[in-house]
């Protein structure tokens, strides 16, 4: 299952992903690498050390492996992260859904909302207040509003729930770029 445009990249081919604010600007950027693609989407990997950027600010090298799932048509984008990363487990970030303008770079606009699912399996909706303050600043349409917050209600239960992908389909994916 995938949306990729032409011809798709080989395993291991480099991937930039965009996140953009409403407004247009750039968000972060991640230079992460194709790995494949299963039922759940296209899956791309963050080996430890992979280059990540916040907007303007000075790339940094982010330090456990994790893997990107790029869900066709939804309005999430999953981080799994695994039992690496210190903080989350699986990290979801409400995003209108990607496009993908070459086989070599994915698109989204972050929609501020975010569940995390934590090590302790605890599920937590983050940036409410961001997400109430951007709805006003960018001028949020009240259909992309509705859609935001009815995408983090679905994410919170599948978390909770223990649903596929959120659960453990990035694990083998994990795995390919974890040693």
């Amino acid at each position: 299952m995938s949306d990729l445009p032409g011809k798709r990249p080989e395993a291991g081919s480099p991937v930039v992903v965009q996140y953009f604010k409403y407004s247009g600007d750039l968000h972060w950027r991640h230079d992460m690498v194709f790995l494949g693609t299963d039922e759940h989407g296209v899956w791309l990997g963050g080996p430890a050390g992979t280059t990540i950027q916040r907007g303007t600010e000075p790339a940094k090298h982010w330090p456990s492996p994790f893997v990107q799932l790029i869900a066709p048509n939804r309005w999430w984008s999953l981080f799994f992260n695994g039992d690496y990363s210190d903080n989350y487990r699986v990290y979801v970030d409400v995003v209108t859904p990607a496009t993908w303008p070459s086989p070599d770079r994915v698109e989204m606009v972050d929609l501020d909302l975010d569940v995390v699912l934590h090590h302790n399996r605890a599920v937590e909706l983050l940036d409410e207040d961001e997400f109430l303050e951007h709805t006003s600043l960018f001028g949020y349409p009240d259909a992309i509003i509705d859609r935001a917050r009815m995408t983090a209600a679905e994410l919170m239960l599948a978390l909770e729930a223990g649903q596929e992908p959120f659960a453990t389909a990035g694990e083998p994916w994990l795995a390919l770029i974890a040693d």
